[in-house]
């Protein structure tokens, strides 16, 4: 047999200033732009992502293997409509030249200047070069599914953790499927079903109520064989189009009527819960004068607001501004980004004083906040190329670049600043540059939950704090106008 095997993963924040081109899906290796071809098998192999699972079922397979592409970008604004098309041709092309099978590793909230769900496109697309080719996809949790998505993919599965440990395992479960299919031991058909429910992302993770309940439903319905895959997407919410939301794909064998009684049942779990599913938010000041109160140590701050994983800038500097006038000590921060600064301190070279005017360079017209740097002095106290390997359990494996890296000592606080954005999840962003996590008094993330992952074995106590940004938890702040309406909690009234 021979499978095409391809990625393209793009969470897109609608009210993210930050543009995102073809050379923007580089984000794992300190490149630009997408691999190609043996590039995709070099950087993948192996890791904890759905593509690595593909690629080793088609080896137990002994199949002939195509990888056309491999496009994962850091979220951000709208993916440029000819990077999108770029990424599509490579894919159709490889299909068009024949094969048994594709193997997608796709995001699922992935938005262009011209399509809503570039995902159902590109499955569509596909479509009309191969009309019946079998297509497993597997998404991630936060995926915004459309009726375009279902309509043309033969398996679907989802991430069922948040932060996500457990990609590669995705992946299997689709392939897994699909597998079965070819070898006529299955007819798989899929049901779905979406919410109007705009969760929150501190909310929404499977390891916590409310949504623990509704997973284990899922997982305990796949493994007992009552159904092929169950998968929940708690949704991504900081899109301002109609296929946001909570929803369910169950993948039956040949029993649409049973897929679709657990998918049901799934969302009427998730529906009754959905007052939980909101975040209360508190004042940063509050929260970081709460964790100085706090006597051991590490205490992680994680700021929210401005997470790059969510499409944030990770240039606010609001957080570390307050954290340094409450006076914490022994503080690390990872990272800022800010190429500017970086070339400064760079050009200062190490052990030498410097005074920057640091992050604050991006302005977020959406929610109507500029930037405001932060005047600081301090001494550089390292400077790397931004490279380490991921040993923790998301995207174990994993090569990442954050670019040229370098680390400001103001005293009490050292701040990492980077040329390349990147969510704090593996405890090499600071280990790279010889800040040990673990003898850290506090340590601020920009992040969300997948900081989780890897700080959360080592933290005494974690605070989360709510600074300004394109990731707020505050939705009066966004200007949605393309939702579907009624929906919940912006419309408290709204039903199912």
């Amino acid at each position: 047999m021979k499978f095409v095997i391809a990625m393209m993963k793009h969470e897109t924040n609608t009210f993210s200033p930050l543009p995102t081109l073809l050379s923007s899906f580089g984000r794992t290796g300190g490149h630009d732009g997408p691999l190609y071809g043996p590039e995709v098998t070099e950087a993948y192999a192996g890791t904890n992502n759905p593509i690595a699972a593909f690629l080793d079922l088609a080896r137990e397979e002994g199949a002939e293997v195509v990888t056309p592409i491999a496009a994962e970008a850091w979220p951000s604004g709208p993916v440029d409509d000819d990077a999108f098309e770029v990424i599509v041709d490579a894919i159709c092309d490889s299909v068009a030249l024949g094969c048994d099978a594709l193997f997608l590793d796709l995001h699922g909230a992935m938005v262009t200047g011209r399509y809503d769900d570039p995902e159902g496109r590109l499955l569509r697309r596909v479509r009309t070069v191969a009309p019946d080719l079998p297509i497993a996809v597997a998404f991630d949790f936060h995926a915004n599914l459309s009726t375009e998505t279902i309509e043309n993919a033969t398996v679907i599965t989802g991430y069922r953790t948040y932060p996500h440990v457990d990609m590669y395992d995705a992946g299997a479960r689709a392939g897994r499927t699909l597998l079965r299919s070819l070898n006529g031991e299955i007819t798989p058909v899929i049901a779905w079903g979406s919410l109007p429910l705009l969760t929150h992302m501190l909310c929404q993770t499977p390891s916590r109520q409310p949504m623990k309940d509704v997973m284990d439903m899922a997982i305990a319905a796949e493994a007992d064989g009552r159904v092929l895959n169950a998968s929940v997407f708690g949704g991504f919410p900081l899109a301002d189009h109609p296929h946001v939301g909570v929803s369910t794909v169950v993948v039956g064998d040949g029993d649409a009527g049973a897929a679709a009684e657990l998918s049901e049942a799934l969302l009427d779990m998730a529906w009754e819960r959905r007052a939980e599913f909101v975040y209360s938010l508190e004042p940063a000041e509050v929260s970081i004068a709460h964790a100085k109160t706090l006597d051991e140590g590490p205490v992680v701050l994680v700021e929210h607001g401005d997470n790059c994983g969510a499409g944030g800038n990770q240039d606010v500097m609001t957080a570390i501004e307050e954290v340094m006038r409450q006076g914490l000590v022994d503080v690390a921060v990872s990272p800022v980004w800010d190429p500017d600064s970086v070339a400064q301190m760079i050009d200062a070279g190490v052990g030498n004083e410097v005074t920057l005017n640091l992050g604050g360079k991006t302005d977020m017209p959406a929610i109507n906040l500029k930037g405001e740097p932060l005047r600081i002095s301090g001494r550089v106290r390292a400077i790397t190329d931004g490279r380490f390997t991921v040993t923790g359990p998301m995207m174990t494996g994993m090569r990442i670049s954050l670019g040229r890296t370098a680390v400001l000592d103001c005293g009490n606080v050292e701040i990492m600043v980077s040329e390349e954005r990147m969510e704090p999840f593996d405890l090499g962003v600071f280990r790279h540059a010889g800040i040990e996590p673990t003898q850290k008094k506090y340590l601020l993330v920009k992040s969300r939950q997948h900081f989780r992952a890897a700080f959360e074995p080592i933290a005494k106590h974690i605070v989360e704090v709510a600074g300004p940004g394109v990731c707020s938890s505050d939705y009066d702040l966004f200007p949605f106008k393309n939702l579907r309406r009624p929906i919940y909690p912006l419309d408290p009234d709204a039903t199912r």
